[in-house]
């Protein structure tokens, strides 16, 4: 990885040097399963006389012609870039390669469908990796026009950024189809998906009268699962709200949107063409909170269209421009222009918790990165980027009014339409609208790093009335900035058995101390709850009594949103080993049963397994997590019939049980001898229930190798992989250790898949024999596989679960031994701060 990196300096001394006008791309996808021809003719402008260089990663370059003069392709390239010196002030080069086709779902990615052999294709550029199909300047500020000309089998869909055309015939059973140019866009925005995609198309009218077509694609053996009707629905909420509220129309020719296997993220913004992760394509049962999750993602992409595609930010420390808007945006839509009018809540549970978890690691920065090279933003696709710079916007948009928000949001796009900007360039213009200054707030909220807490501090006579309320805010010693935050106080009282806010109070907070005068003389409710409405980013606290309140009667709050709050409150004590686990595992137990929420639930059961398996004391886990399971199984056996509730009750249950009767449970669930009304045990539940069999020793090899054979699919291979890797012995954990670094031949999903049954074991010591070969491993691994396939490989096979002093001195010592380098450093310093919070949290529950 280090000879692919780019430095921002490198970046900008080439951005000094070259303008860039077009690419003609020409692509032959028949040459063979290991590599495609790449034919590069790219134009541009530059310094006359300089010098610089063009990035392209190839097994072999063939020709490289600079203005008409062959250059050596052994002396100019190093299969990473390609030399380029002596330009004129107008250039045409073209470039001739074997490009390689990977399996890591970065560049072109190739899969073959277990079901039918069928070939599927789709690029994943973000952030450097169109160099891996053309010679490109891969960097977003270098921005041009894209035609791709591109020969494939004659069965195949091909879709890029422009509308596909009618192919042209090539012989031996190949077609040609020839784009049209794109519009003015960055390289990593560009795309290539082909294959015999099943597709279903429909139309929508632009506010300014075009006609949009519209198009979703999926793998042919996933068709009857496909739901287009419903994404269409969704896509068409989403243009008539950003149409509006951006004050500009869809700036491109068409919307398709396809879902790809062995997808490394939720999806991804490429012009017209966005590629979403085929677990989107529900083939069996899923919650509603994944269903909800698909909502965001689909309207957070069509965001992407405006902010990030229509004007791209120049440099890569300004991609919380891109992330943190279209997560705020697509919230925003989702709440106002879908039948998911909860999405606020589902943003405090989810997205929230996110950004104050990421905030309150080491490796926490600002919104507003430093980003020194290519290595440093691979890591920042992060928490803070995306949802701590939602939250923060959300708090902007309440200080200076929604109406002036996305007014300078659409003087921005009309002032930068097809360019590139850094972060003045929108705070001009939200000042503009707003007539406020933002120079403080973004110095204070974007350039510095942490989250504030805060907490109530009050007095009550002896008839509990309030003598004096205020709100006491800290702040991380690293990170001492203290932040004015705009917030509300509820006051919640016990009436008739439910908890119902009966006063509330809306100010501004600022400094470590503010009094909070209309609360004096009121009678001290049952509940105080600080940011009431979430309005504010900071961590909160609950006062003792209060805390006591939420512990028996959370369930009894009405609102959905002040209960996901005080969930978090509750959560983020534990996490600070400022609330005992066992605490956090009673209140959950206690009030879970009647929430509605589906994100809210999942999110909090979540962190149940977490604070049973590793927060609570380490002679109380076996206990605690028993407790759960079988709580969690009573639940299930209570809630209604067919419910979201009932059917992650179950997947819980099985996350955690452990004992025989539990375990023989779940086998029972599995082959149908124990039945809960309206649960169907389908595929994907049927193999979840088997990996937990398997994590605990009641199946093996063979029963991992039938539920295959009944379905071999691409999901079934993922599961396999999981089970298999899940088995608590020693044997299967080498097995499953040898099978990912022993060989680079495994997919993205096999490899990530693997990772996450290494993690579970009935005992979790059977993880300490790996300590030493982990960390011996890191350094050969950065340098041998691609990105993706090393995060997965750093994050998944290190083994948390031990969560032990041996695993923290172990890591240290790797750290102090190893100052290089710093993309990989900040993942092993995330694993080593789960291990110590981990650590702190047990000794106060022991305490």
């Amino acid at each position: 990885m280090p000879g692919e990196n780019l430095t921002r300096v490198e970046a900008q001394e080439r951005a000094a040097l070259i303008r860039t006008y077009n690419y003609e791309v020409a692509l032959d996808l028949t040459t063979g399963p290991e590599t495609f021809r790449s034919t590069t003719t790219v134009r541009f402008g530059a310094a006359d006389g300089a010098s610089t260089f063009i990035d392209a990663i190839t097994r072999t370059v063939h020709s490289v012609t600079l203005n008409g003069v062959e250059l050596d392709p052994a002396s100019v390239s190093d299969g990473v870039r390609i030399r380029l010196d002596g330009l004129q002030v107008e250039n045409e080069l073209t470039v001739v390669a074997d490009a390689i086709y990977t399996n890591t779902g970065e560049g072109l990615h190739r899969f073959v469908d277990p079901v039918d052999g069928e070939v599927y294709l789709y690029s994943q550029f973000e952030v450097p990796d169109s160099r891996r199909m053309f010679a490109v300047f891969e960097q977003p500020d270098l921005k041009a026009t894209f035609q791709f000309t591109v020969t494939a089998p004659d069965h195949w869909q091909v879709v890029s950024n422009s509308p596909t055309p009618q192919p042209t015939d090539a012989g031996n059973g190949a077609k040609t189809w020839t784009f049209a140019p794109s519009p003015v866009i960055s390289s990593y925005i560009t795309a290539l998906i082909a294959g015999p995609y099943h597709s279903v198309h429909s139309e929508l009218t632009s506010r300014d009268g075009r006609t949009v077509p519209l198009g979703v694609f999926a793998r042919k053996s996933l068709a009857e699962y496909l739901d287009a009707d419903y994404i269409f629905e969704k896509t068409r909420e989403g243009f008539a709200f950003y149409e509006e509220k951006f004050d500009y129309a869809y700036p491109f020719e068409k919307y398709d949107q396809l879902f790809v296997p062995e997808f490394n993220a939720g999806a991804m913004e490429n012009a017209g063409a966005v590629t979403f992760t085929e677990t989107y394509v529900f083939r069996s049962k899923v919650t509603d909170a994944i269903k909800e999750r698909r909502v965001v993602t689909i309207l957070h992409e069509l965001a992407h269209m405006w902010f990030g595609d229509l004007v791209t930010m120049k440099w890569w420390n300004d991609l919380w421009l891109n992330e943190s808007f279209a997560e705020y945006a697509s919230t925003l839509a989702t709440a106002e222009a879908t039948e998911w009018h909860e999405a606020w809540t589902t943003f405090a549970a989810m997205e929230k918790s996110w950004a104050y978890r990421q905030d309150q690691l080491p490796s926490t920065h600002p919104i507003v990165a430093t980003i020194n090279d290519l290595e440093d933003v691979q890591v920042n696709f992060d928490g803070i980027t995306y949802a701590k710079g939602a939250s923060v916007l959300k708090q902007l948009v309440a200080w200076v009014g929604q109406d002036d928000f996305l007014a300078g949001v659409s003087a921005y796009f009309k002032e930068n339409a097809h360019g590139n900007t850094e972060l003045r360039d929108l705070l001009v213009q939200l000042e503009a609208k707003s007539g406020r200054d933002l120079a403080d707030w973004s110095r204070k909220w974007l350039e510095t790093a942490g989250v504030n807490t805060l907490r109530p501090e009050l007095e009550v006579d002896a008839d509990g009335v309030i003598t004096a309320f205020s709100v006491l805010q800290s702040a991380a010693p690293d990170y001492p900035t203290i932040r004015p935050h705009r917030l509300a106080i509820g006051f919640y009282n016990l009436v008739d058995g439910k908890l119902v806010r009966d006063h509330r109070v809306e100010l501004d907070v600022d400094g470590e101390r503010t009094d909070v005068a209309e609360l004096v003389g009121l009678k001290r409710p049952d509940l105080v709850l600080i940011n009431d409405d979430d309005l504010a980013y900071a961590k909160i606290r609950l006062d003792e009594e209060s805390l006591a309140v939420a512990i028996e009667h959370l369930s009894r709050i009405e609102s959905p949103l002040a209960r996901s709050l005080v969930w978090g409150a509750v959560w983020d004590a534990t996490r600070d080993a400022e609330t005992k686990a066992c605490d956090y595992v009673r209140l959950v137990l206690g009030n879970i049963a009647s929430e509605t929420e589906s994100t809210t639930l999942r999110t909090t059961l979540n962190q149940l397994v977490l604070a049973a398996s590793a927060y609570v004391a380490p002679d109380s886990q076996k206990a605690t997590s028993e407790e759960a399971a079988a709580a969690l199984w009573t639940l299930a056996e209570q809630a209604e019939a067919g419910s979201d509730a009932q059917f992650q009750f179950v997947k819980f249950f099985a996350a955690l049980a452990s004992t025989d009767e539990q375990l023989a449970t779940v086998a029972a669930l599995r082959d149908g001898a124990t039945k809960l009304d309206g649960l169907e045990i389908d595929t994907d539940l049927a193999w979840e229930l088997l990996v937990a069999l398997a994590a605990g020793g009641k199946a093996g090899t063979a029963e991992i190798e039938a539920a295959l054979a009944a379905d071999n699919t691409a999901n079934g291979a993922q599961f396999a992989a999981q089970a298999a890797a899940s088995i608590p012995t020693l044997e299967g954990k080498q097995a499953a250790w040898d099978s990912v670094f022993g060989s680079d031949a495994l997919p993205n999903t096999i490899v990530r898949f693997t990772g996450l049954g290494f993690q579970r074991a009935a005992d979790k010591n059977v993880l300490a024999a790996f300590i030493r070969p982990y960390f011996a491993s890191l350094q050969d691994i950065w340098t041998s596989r691609t990105y993706k396939i090393a995060e997965y490989l750093v994050a998944g096979m290190y083994p948390a679960p031990l969560a032990n002093l041996e695993l923290r001195d172990a890591t240290r010592a790797w750290l102090d031994a190893n100052p290089e380098p710093a993309a990989l450093r900040r993942l092993v310093v995330e694993n080593l701060a789960g291990v110590e919070r981990a650590l702190a949290a047990q000794a106060k529950d022991a305490s």
